[in-house]
């Protein structure tokens, strides 16, 4: 009788761990995932989308994508979401679950790279930018930034990549050679590059890693011009401005002007 109590129990737990997996993995529809795996698109999770509609968001490639079923269960529609104000829902979850995620992944990325570090290293701000030694707007942003810098209120990291120039390589290599290659990028930045520290031999292989890796890592942010600045705001979500930014972006991601 002892034994039969035992079984019954056991048999009871094993019913119900079989019930709470089968309530934890819902079912992608075989319409659903026919259609994301011959569009390539990674199914993230099913999301309560207004209206009653089964909806998955899914992610191809960089982008976020929304599925939905038809009521008859046979036919998937993708597209966004919107709501009775023409908002876009979609957004939302694509920022949440997709967006968010990456950009605190290529934040981490950015610092783990070689930037020239300028500014306090307990600045309540860090910005980072790509910067080619030859670009006029490189040098305007990095004039910009100064006052914010000199006040402790942010750190500029600077990330030398060289593609603008033939000699863009050369420059990069110098100033990243120099004894100092913080104050080398200053007093070039401040001569309007015409100061630039005295090239000994070639470019180390080490030199040339550091730019090849900054390269590869701006291209995976999707910029294809300098500067290419990155930042969090007061979500902690990643912000990219390309190009030299206006008086408001500045505050943006700077801060008020001291």
């Amino acid at each position: 009788m002892l034994q039969r109590l035992s079984t019954k129990k056991m048999l009871l737990v094993y019913a119900l761990m079989a019930s709470g997996l089968a309530r934890a993995e819902v079912a992608v529809p075989e319409v659903v995932k026919n259609f994301s795996e011959q569009q390539d698109i990674k199914i993230i999770k099913k999301i309560e989308a207004p209206g009653g509609a089964p909806a998955w968001l899914g992610q191809y490639q960089d982008m976020g994508v929304t599925l939905f079923l038809t009521p008859d269960g046979k036919h998937v529609v993708s597209g966004y979401l919107y709501d009775e104000k023409g908002k876009n829902l979609s957004e939302e979850y694509f920022q949440k679950e997709i967006y968010a995620p990456m950009g605190r992944e290529m934040w981490k990325k950015l610092n783990a790279a070689h930037p020239l570090k300028e500014g306090a290293e307990n600045a309540p701000r860090k910005v980072f930018v790509f910067a080619d030694p030859f670009c006029p707007y490189c040098k305007a942003f990095w004039a910009e930034a100064q006052p914010w810098v000199n006040a402790g209120k942010v750190q500029l990291n600077t990330l030398l990549v060289a593609f603008l120039n033939p000699d863009s390589g050369r420059n990069a290599s110098a100033v990243l050679n120099a004894k100092d290659p913080v104050s080398a990028w200053k007093e070039y930045e401040l001569s309007g590059g015409k100061k630039l520290p005295k090239q000994e031999g070639s470019a180390t292989r080490e030199t040339v890693d550091i730019l090849q890796k900054h390269q590869v890592l701006m291209d995976s942010l999707g910029a294809n011009a300098t500067p290419a600045i990155y930042y969090l705001n007061a979500q902690n979500e990643l912000q990219q401005v390309v190009g030299m930014p206006n008086e408001k972006q500045l505050v943006e991601m700077f801060g008020p002007k001291p």
